[in-house]
């Protein structure tokens, strides 16, 4: 062989196995702590919308996880999660749903301008209904109406239900059997709340919601200069008095029970 002639290297098909990073989760193996997390934090950016203790301990095979701390090893790893990201942009916040990686409220002015449509604003009648149903569920239309003084638009009724934060929960024992309504997991989520329980004074709602106001201009035309009209015009705190009476000890959450089972009573997923 000549001095000047180049060796050519042999490529070693284990070489990539062998220098890869230790670090990262081999599947089918015992996972260490630090690569559970990663696989946890991977599929919670990559999900849809908010993920369960279940649903992450079914994303690991047999063997993978301790075969009796394996929910646990979950829940640390999720705790480990959170704590990471107390000084980052994003937080990781447990909602009624399960689990979701969220940006902070914070700093929504900045993230806000990724999209050219402004955020939805609502009417103080769609408002005042939604915490109507949240503070006092179950309600009917009729039992919203005594308290706010007008009839409730079904556009608002609509609305609402279109958003999924209110469902239809039953039926009254009455005359007609109105439609009794309550509040959802969608609800719950939006306000980034797992139970109702969390729900905050009426005060620190309106503070939330104020600056996504808007004029009320169908229903005020609708009631035109009618006893209604003053109704319409009555002061907050004539309606937050009636809600606030319920305020205190909130309603119960009409929403899945099974889906609210504590994690201690999750069934082991069949392998």
């Amino acid at each position: 062989m000549s001095e000047n002639q180049e060796v050519t290297p042999v490529h070693d098909p284990n070489e990539s196995t062998a220098n890869a990073d230790p670090a990262l989760p081999v599947s089918g193996q015992c996972l260490a702590p630090e690569q559970i997390a990663q696989i946890i934090e991977a599929a919670l950016l990559a999900a849809e919308g908010p993920l369960t203790v279940d649903n992450l301990f079914r994303l690991f095979a047999v063997g993978e996880l301790d075969e009796e701390e394996g929910r646990k090893q979950v829940r640390a790893s999720i705790e480990a999660l959170a704590e990471a990201s107390a000084q980052r942009g994003v937080a990781l916040q447990k909602v009624a749903s399960g689990y979701r990686y969220q940006t902070r409220q914070e700093l929504s002015p900045w993230v806000s301008r990724l999209w050219e449509e402004k955020p939805p604003r609502y009417t103080r009648a769609l408002l005042e209904t939604l915490a109507l149903v949240a503070y006092k569920q179950p309600v009917t239309r009729g039992d919203i109406e005594q308290v706010r003084g007008v009839s409730v638009s079904q556009n608002i009724m609509r609305t609402l239900l279109e958003r999924d934060w209110i469902r239809v929960v039953g039926q009254r024992e009455a005359p007609g059997r109105p439609s009794m309504y309550g509040t959802t997991k969608a609800f719950l989520d939006y306000f980034n709340l797992s139970k109702l329980d969390e729900l905050p004074p009426l005060e620190e709602i309106k503070a939330m919601i104020g600056p996504t106001l808007v004029v009320d201009e169908a229903e005020t035309a609708d009631v035109g200069s009618t006893p209604e009209a003053d109704a319409v015009a009555q002061s907050d705190a004539e309606v937050e008095a009636e809600v606030s009476a319920e305020a205190e000890s909130p309603a119960e959450s009409y929403v899945d029970d099974a889906d609210h089972a504590s994690d201690q009573n999750e069934p082991t997923p069949n392998r």
